[in-house]
């Protein structure tokens, strides 16, 4: 008995879980206008927890929106050592999704270039950004889906304010500089813990961290134990913090590109009304300012 009730609590917690998951995600894509009717998507597979959930996210999304619009996964092989090559090709056949290999040996670029050693996080991100941007023009693609989470966000606002003094994070939805692609991140409003909830429901087929040898950024990882502390110990702040980025009041902060502080003058209506009652004469008694007593 106690099993059964185990089970059906257990199907119960993780069916909540799913609805919050496409609740979210529909919420963020319909705030934010991620995707119109006609869009060909491009979900952006590394391999880890969060872009598998991105894809059974937009997946669902797709059967349920009132548009219509495509998906293709795409997956990048880098040629990295020991990267599984036969797993997301299988994967993907299995969920019955339109998909795209790209294999690109990016890897031998970064031995290369990069001294034994030093951190390759920066130059591989933007290899793998310029190989993405152009395969999404190959395809013919309206939209690349990545699968950042409110913590990313979180974590990256908090990496720009500290280390680089700028009030900057990560856009939900970004028009890329040269102006040829959107990019979405239908997850911005999905906590981590909840995607890594629903990636043990599922049991993706993770591909291995670390294949390139790269360590995680300690800054990053020192303000993603922050957020983590903080969330435990101070209820609600970390919510506040992430509804903040969305509340802005730029005539309450300093940037001078964002309000027109050189040219802020006092209305004329309140001047001339300052005037008015300036000009009228003070009568005083003297009662005025006075006690009964006193009086």
């Amino acid at each position: 008995m106690t099993t059964y009730r185990k089970f059906h609590k257990s199907t119960y917690e993780n069916n909540k879980l799913s609805k919050r998951l496409f609740s979210l995600a529909g919420k963020a894509v319909k705030d934010y206008n991620m995707i119109e009717d006609g869009d060909r998507i491009m979900v952006c597979m590394s391999g880890g927890k969060d872009s598998y959930a991105l894809l059974d996210i937009l997946m669902v999304l797709q059967s349920r929106a009132p548009i219509y619009f495509d998906l293709i996964a795409v997956n990048l092989d880098m040629n990295l050592p020991g990267f599984p090559k036969a797993l997301m090709p299988e994967y993907l056949k299995q969920k019955g999704v339109p998909f795209h290999i790209e294999t690109q040996d990016t890897y031998s670029i970064i031995e290369r270039l990069i001294p034994t050693g030093k951190a390759i996080c920066s130059l591989c991100s933007r290899l793998r950004r310029g190989i993405l941007y152009n395969l999404a023009d190959k395809l013919g693609v309206t939209k690349i889906a990545l699968g950042h989470h409110r913590d990313d966000i979180l974590e990256t606002f908090f990496l720009n304010l500290f280390f680089s003094a700028k009030i900057k994070g990560m856009p939900p939805k970004l028009k890329t500089d040269d102006g040829r692609h959107i990019v979405i991140r239908p997850m911005a409003y999905i906590k981590e813990s909840d995607l890594e909830r629903f990636s043990e429901i599922h049991q993706y087929p993770l591909i291995p961290k670390g294949l390139c040898g790269a360590k995680e950024n300690p800054q990053r990882r020192q303000i993603k134990q922050m957020v983590k502390d903080w969330e435990k110990q101070y209820k609600g702040r970390v919510e506040n913090i992430f509804s903040a980025l969305s509340t802005l009041v730029p005539s309450h902060l300093m940037d001078r590109t964002m309000y027109d502080f050189i040219n802020l003058h006092q209305d004329k209506k309140s001047q001339e009304d300052r005037e008015e009652v300036d000009e009228k004469p003070f009568a005083f008694t003297p009662a005025d300012g006075l006690s009964s007593k006193e009086q």
